[in-house]
């Protein structure tokens, strides 16, 4: 369907420029005089470009709406998607059990160590593209494709989803905050605590939506 797409968009294009060449190459050699005659000539030509502009803008939007992923047939998450749902649990599971650990970052040599909320928004996927649950919500969108999964956890599911993307916005908030509470007016270490025990509330509740959607995906229909 690309090739095909690609093919038509040239053969647009290249029958545009033939067409706007050939009417270049055929104006006669003696140009009338009159400033009428002129005018409309430069105007055929300008109507014959537009019109060719149309056209290849048409194909090009074509081609844009036939390649899109938006386009593409829908599928269910592969394996290793759904393994990212897992493995970002676990992580999670693993930073509250260790909360204070994680979030305290300290100087090297027994240097002074501070309260870092940092740690916060990379266990949610909110730093890199390589955190398993970078986008995650592109891998829920898809779970409603899946054919062999328990119908009676669906609701649950969709539910789970909201309230997943409802924590993972304040929790981002609130460790952004944290990170620069000191430095804000009127800011200071208590700041910078205060944002960081509110994002971990958030976290809490983004674990306990993950976990109601792991256990809906890995589900299954019963027969």
């Amino acid at each position: 369907m690309v090739n095909s797409s690609i093919a038509f968009l040239a053969a647009a294009m290249a029958s545009g420029a033939t067409a706007f060449t050939t009417s270049i190459v055929n104006l006669p050699s003696t140009l009338p005089s009159s400033s009428t005659a002129i005018h409309a000539a430069a105007s055929s030509r300008r109507d014959l470009f537009t019109r060719t502009g149309s056209a290849v803008a048409t194909t090009l939007l074509t081609f844009t709406a036939t390649s899109s992923p938006a386009f593409a047939a829908s599928t269910p998450p592969t394996p290793e998607e759904l393994e990212r749902i897992k493995t970002g649990y676990e992580n999670i599971a693993y930073l509250l059990a260790n909360w204070d650990q994680e979030t305290t970052v300290c100087r090297e040599n027994g240097g002074e160590c501070k309260r870092n909320a940092d740690k916060v928004r990379q266990y949610l996927g909110l730093r890199s593209t390589l955190d398993p649950l970078f986008q995650i919500e592109k891998v829920f969108a898809k779970v409603r494709f899946m054919e062999d999964i328990d119908p009676d956890k669906l609701e649950a599911f969709f539910d789970a989803t909201e309230d997943w993307n409802s924590a993972m916005t304040m929790t981002n908030s609130m460790a952004f905050i944290s990170q620069f509470g000191e430095y804000n007016p009127g800011g200071g270490v208590d700041q910078v605590l205060k944002f960081l025990n509110e994002s971990k509330e958030q976290v809490i509740l983004a674990e306990k939506a993950l976990k109601i959607i792991l256990d809906a995906v890995t589900s299954t229909s019963p027969a």
